[in-house]
């Protein structure tokens, strides 16, 4: 596939993504439950806007071309739309009580960490930690009395068929954009398969009731994690076999989590994927490039002149 229509693909996914997560965010306060502030999602949304546009006119301005966000309003909204999905998912999944500082923090390490850690690959820069996930864990690090928002919030004022809806809506949006757009279904379906494996087996081996391993996965936010956040197009693979070995080590990680009793498994499996990926990418373009400099080129024979004896 050229790399036109990958980038078409790529943008056609997170103009999808951002809609779908902005009309979630609203009309989960609105009619859902949420619990979580309107300050809270605004707050999110104006920091993330205003990092990622002064660390871009920072990065323009030290390497001396023109920032990317210039080229009219259009280019403006979509050089902003990985900063504002991030920014809803951040505000959605994070509950500070009534405080907008942690909400704040997570987006602007959520937003900092694709301008700081990043890895120049086959020529070009790029960053490796899922943006929004990093924010997540690393606030939940520094304000331990932060948490992740409980299920109930995201269905709570639904009830009956309600309670059905809703999650199948979100899956089948999910499996739509992912299936068209960012060509992830390999990894959803290595991560749900991997950690349905992985309750079961601690079922059968510990003794943990399957119905309590498996729980997770009816949760609105074990769906929107699967379809909307592990699936991120620029920190997840692309290669379908390199997708199925992502999805199967973020699930036996999540397990390796809980079995040693830490809490928020989902999140903080993937940071430590995303960063073992980071390594093994670093290793891999420098053992290439130790490759390219070795390489021996063995000299032609010298031909022999001269009549044979």
């Amino acid at each position: 596939m050229e790399q036109n229509q990958i980038q078409a693909r790529r943008l056609g996914g997170l103009r999808r993504f951002a809609i779908s997560i902005t009309v979630f965010n609203i009309i989960g306060r609105l009619l859902l439950g949420f619990e979580q502030s309107w300050a809270q999602m605004f707050a999110a949304a104006i920091t993330a806007y205003v990092v990622e546009l002064g660390l871009e006119w920072v990065s323009a301005r030290t390497t001396g071309r023109a920032p990317k966000f210039r080229g009219g309003f259009r280019t403006l909204v979509d050089y902003l739309l990985p900063a504002h999905i991030a920014s809803m998912a951040i505000s959605m999944l994070l509950y500070s009580n009534d405080r907008v500082g942690p909400i704040m923090f997570a987006v602007i390490v959520a937003i900092a960490s694709k301008s700081i850690l990043r890895l120049r690959i086959n020529g070009s820069s790029r960053h490796f930690f899922n943006p929004s996930n990093l924010g997540i864990a690393t606030t939940l690090v520094v304000f331990p009395w932060v948490g992740i928002a409980p299920p109930y919030h995201f269905t709570e004022n639904l009830s009956g068929i309600g309670d059905w809806i809703l999650p199948v809506a979100i899956a089948l949006a999910g499996t739509m954009i992912n299936s068209k757009f960012t060509g992830k279904m390999p990894l959803i379906l290595a991560w749900l398969g991997t950690f349905a494996l992985q309750a079961i087996g601690r079922s059968l081996v510990l003794g943990t009731p399957v119905v309590s391993a498996l729980g997770p996965m009816t949760g609105v936010a074990f769906i929107l994690f699967t379809f909307y956040m592990i699936t991120d197009p620029s920190t997840s693979p692309l290669d379908p076999r390199s997708q199925v070995f992502f999805g199967m080590a973020v699930a036996i990680t999540y397990m390796v989590l809980v079995l040693s009793h830490i809490v928020f498994g989902l999140f903080f499996a993937l940071t430590i994927v995303c960063g073992l990926r980071g390594i093994g990418l670093y290793l891999q373009a420098q053992l290439a490039r130790f490759t390219q400099r070795n390489v021996v080129v063995s000299p032609q024979p010298a031909l022999r002149t001269g009549n044979k004896l």
